[in-house]
């Protein structure tokens, strides 16, 4: 009978396996605190801040780990601010405990420690350099506080940045990671071309750090302008505003703009020929400008009402351009209307129209003016015109039968003013009327004689002695004007005392009142 092998047994297999599970458990959980049967070394370190480091935070240094944090507790740290024993000279800091394997060697007294983040998950390790010292650290002895130190929280960095600073920031980087984003391969090129700048670079640089260039006055001149521009720089701002926009509306016709850059050298070339001819003007500009400064120091008084006048007219000059946009189809209607066959003809019919209307106007422009015939007339109009009937209203009217004799008023085809000759029936009549009665005098003075008086003989001209009636219409002396007339003819206006078609008379201005 054969005996069975150890191996082939079951339970003893499952057994072994799981103290080997049990094992392992156990060493990975207890891996935090250093692994078992490994030798190590046990030093305290205090610290003014714990930096928030937990139990099982490595120890590392170049790099490697050489232990752990095995136990982290809060101490009274000497401040130096008081005596020895004085609880009140003393701050609360912490104590980290070391386990460090000794396979790493021993620590030298003048080592130091710092407590540094491992991620910027809040992980963290303690970082020990070795020093020089000849004397080592033993087991249980403490590095003091002033050879540890911890690095600053990152919420603490942030902290300092108060909310509109963070959006800020985060626009920033916003702004910069799609910049990147858009601009690679510019970049990329970059790069590439930066050696071939830096070679180049060297001797400008040479050249600025000459002491013969001096640099330095040529900043302190830059900085002299900065200073003298600032209390303009509102003002300058929106100079660049607006040049900003004249670039802009260049930019848009780009072969405009390339054909300006291509005809810029002959123009510089012929403005360089034509600076020898503008010297004398230069010189005499210096002078003017010279004698001018005086001027000047008064114009920057005035400065603010003229900036008052231009910041009134920019809205009009604004919508001046809708009105000249208006005025451009007007002149296109008068230019088609100048050019079309019936203008000249109709012109020269309106100037002799015009020129034969003239004289009569200057004649007839006193009595409305002068006499206020014209809203005399209307005055009674309405009343002329009044009469009621069947229909509405009629012209008022009254039929009057006239005397016979020769040249009577109710004759057909008389030759003569009637003068009461022959009398055959009813009362002898005698025309009383001066035809083209006066307005003025010949001197613009009112004369209004028409509807002045009655029946003009006393002092009245005959013409002819036969008959007696006034046949001059410029009775003796002035009748004035109206009752709602002027005592003169108005400033400016061309008037005649007589109908007639020739040259007129035209009150001086000096004899105006």
């Amino acid at each position: 009978m054969r005996r069975a092998s150890a191996a082939a047994n079951p339970v003893l297999i499952g057994a072994v396996t799981v103290l080997v599970t049990t094992v392992a458990v156990f060493l990975a959980y207890n891996a935090n605190q250093g692994l078992p049967f490994v030798p190590t070394t046990t030093i305290k370190a205090r610290v003014a801040n714990g930096a928030n480091l937990v139990v099982g935070n490595e120890v590392r240094s170049g790099g490697s780990r050489i232990g752990v944090v095995s136990d982290m507790r809060p101490v009274r740290l000497e401040d130096g601010r008081g005596e020895a024993g004085d609880e009140r000279s003393k701050a609360v800091g912490a104590e980290l405990t070391l386990e460090l394997g000794k396979q790493h060697g021993n620590v030298p007294r003048d080592s130091t420690l710092r407590i540094r983040p491992r991620s910027a998950l809040g992980l963290k390790y303690v970082e020990l350099t070795k020093g020089r010292s000849r004397e080592n650290f033993r087991n249980g002895d403490v590095v003091p506080a002033s050879q540890a130190s911890f690095s600053a929280e990152l919420d603490d960095v942030y902290r300092m940045f108060d909310e509109p600073t963070r959006r800020a920031a985060q626009g920033n980087l916003r702004g910069f990671g799609d910049a990147f984003t858009s601009r690679g391969s510019a970049v990329g090129r970059t790069l590439e071309e930066l050696p071939g700048l830096f070679g180049s670079l060297q001797p400008v640089m040479a050249t600025l750090a000459d002491p013969d260039t001096d640099l330095d006055g040529f900043v302190r001149e830059l900085a002299d302008a900065a200073r003298i521009v600032a209390p303009v720089s509102q003002q300058q701002a929106a100079l660049f505003t607006s040049m900003a926009d004249t670039f802009e509306a260049l930019g848009r016709d780009e072969g405009a703009l390339k054909d300006l850059i291509a005809k810029s050298p002959s123009t510089m070339d012929a403005g360089v020929a034509s600076f020898r001819v503008q010297q004398p003007f230069l010189d005499d500009l210096t002078a003017f400008s010279r004698d001018f400064s005086g001027a000047t120091e008064e114009l920057r008084a005035a400065l603010p009402p003229l900036n008052g006048a231009l910041e009134v007219g920019t809205p009009v000059l604004k919508r001046a351009v809708k009105l000249n946009d208006e005025l451009a189809k007007t002149l296109d209607t008068v230019r088609d209307l100048a050019e079309a066959p019936g203008t000249n003809a109709a012109l020269r019919g309106l100037t002799a129209t015009v020129t034969s209307l003239n004289p009569q106007m200057r004649f007839y422009g006193p009595y409305v003016t002068v006499c206020n015939s014209w809203n005399s007339f209307f005055t009674y109009l309405a009343e002329h015109f009044s009469e009621p009937d069947t229909t509405g209203s009629a012209q008022r009217a009254l039929v009057n039968t006239t005397g016979k004799q020769n040249d009577g008023l109710g004759s057909m085809g008389a030759d003569a003013p009637a003068n009461g000759e022959d009398v055959k029936e009813g009362n002898a009549q005698f025309a009383q009327d001066q035809p083209y009665g006066a307005a003025v005098a010949s001197d613009g003075r009112a004369d209004c004689e028409a509807g002045q008086r009655g029946y003009v003989e006393r002092q009245a001209r005959f013409f002819p002695e036969k008959f007696k009636i006034a046949r001059d219409p410029r009775s003796p002396g002035l009748q004035g004007p109206t009752f709602t007339g002027r005592a003169r003819v108005p400033r400016g206006q061309t008037f005649t005392a007589e109908p007639q078609t020739g040259p007129y008379n035209a009150l001086p201005r000096s004899e105006h009142p």
